[in-house]
């Protein structure tokens, strides 16, 4: 491992923090290996009054990512702490990170991807708007975009006709969300005390906890807000990210695992008010199933379809009405089409949403 790690030299002094002492928002960004790209993400963090970033350096023994976040803190001490902790997986760091925020906001970044700076700095302007107001928003949405490098080609995620622009609402004020429109991390700045409130921890060890990340303090949402611009860059194109299919099929059990997380979260119904929160949440869930269903289909071994069914099974025992719902669901029945030539459907069905979303 480098123990000289070259880093960008800070042109000014570190950043302060927001009056009272207290930063506007903590980022935190979760690294594990992650030397050869991490740099490039939190360049596109600096330079922005207010705003805390925490490196989360996630047990990397490969590289020299533990030398290279240690480098960050030392040129802006001002601005970035490092935490260092043994290897607990994107879950584990993610709850370190909200463990040591001290922003009154939170979000994350991870180590691939980046922020748009001045999507940033029209994001941080509303967070300070809202404090000095008194008016904390619980849940600020921003668009975000697939950065598909290799072909060279994008592709933005926005929330217009599922959420008004530039206006504080409650749940009972959003629209219907259309398909790629649900609310994933990548959109979300949360209040922190809304995430601790709500006793938000995420499993360690195990992949795609961004969806319970954001899934699951919704119902302690009362406000919401959506600020129209392309804040977060979300890469697509490293054959070992996460979202690589062959990836995903990789880690199915993981999947599954997150699937029946979220559906043990998923409140009884009548649990949650308004309506409109409820409706929204379990149609977020039918897309999780749907995915689920349709990654075993694209594994295509008994094992993989055996997991599909103890799936279903594990939604059964705990809620009877949720599996019936979720069964007569479009998007769910058309990714558990039964026998040989329905399986065929299902899989032609996945291949289409991915070349229309571009999700992976």
């Amino acid at each position: 491992m480098s123990t000289t790690p070259v880093v960008p030299t800070p042109s000014a002094q570190p950043l302060p923090t927001s009056a009272g002492g207290r930063p506007v928002l903590s980022i935190a960004v979760p690294c594990y290996n992650s030397a050869d790209y991490m740099d490039h993400c939190i360049e596109s963090l600096l330079g922005t009054d207010g705003l805390e970033v925490i490196i989360v350096d996630d047990g990397s023994t490969r590289d020299a990512t533990p030398d290279k976040a240690d480098a960050w803190a030392a040129a802006y001490p001002g601005q970035i702490r490092v935490i260092h902790q043994p290897n607990k997986g994107h879950g584990g760091a993610v709850n370190a990170g909200l463990a040591a925020a001290r922003g009154r906001y939170f979000r994350v970044v991870d180590s691939d991807d980046w922020l748009d700076r001045d999507a940033l700095r029209l994001l941080m302007t509303m967070l300070r708007r809202f404090i000095a107001t008194g008016n904390e928003v619980d849940l600020i949405v921003t668009n975000y975009v697939y950065e598909h490098v290799a072909s060279g080609t994008r592709k933005v995620i926005d929330y217009r006709g599922a959420l008004p622009t530039n206006r504080v609402i409650d749940w009972n004020g959003i629209g219907r969300f259309g398909p790629g429109q649900n609310i994933l991390m990548h959109a979300a700045t949360y209040r922190t005390e809304v995430l601790r409130g709500c006793g938000l921890t995420l499993p360690e060890h195990t992949f795609y906890v961004d969806n319970i990340f954001v899934y699951v303090p919704l119902p302690s949402v009362r406000s919401l807000y959506y600020l129209p611009v392309d804040l977060y860059r979300y890469f697509i194109g490293r054959d070992d990210q996460s979202v690589n299919e062959r990836v995903m099929v990789g880690r199915l059990d993981q999947q599954m695992r997150i699937t029946v997380i979220m559906v043990e979260a998923h409140p009884l119904p009548g649990r949650v008010e308004p309506p409109k929160l409820a409706h929204y949440m379990e149609d977020y869930l039918a897309l999780i199933v749907s995915a689920s269903s349709c990654l075993a289909l694209v594994k295509g071994t008994p094992d993989a379809i055996e997991a599909r069914a103890q799936m279903w099974r594990d939604i059964h025992d705990h809620d009877p009405a949720l599996a019936a719902r979720l069964g007569r669901h479009a998007m769910v029945l058309g990714a558990n089409l039964s026998g040989p030539w329905g399986r065929r459907l299902s899989l032609a069905g996945y291949r289409l949403a991915q070349r229309l979303y571009r999700f992976n």
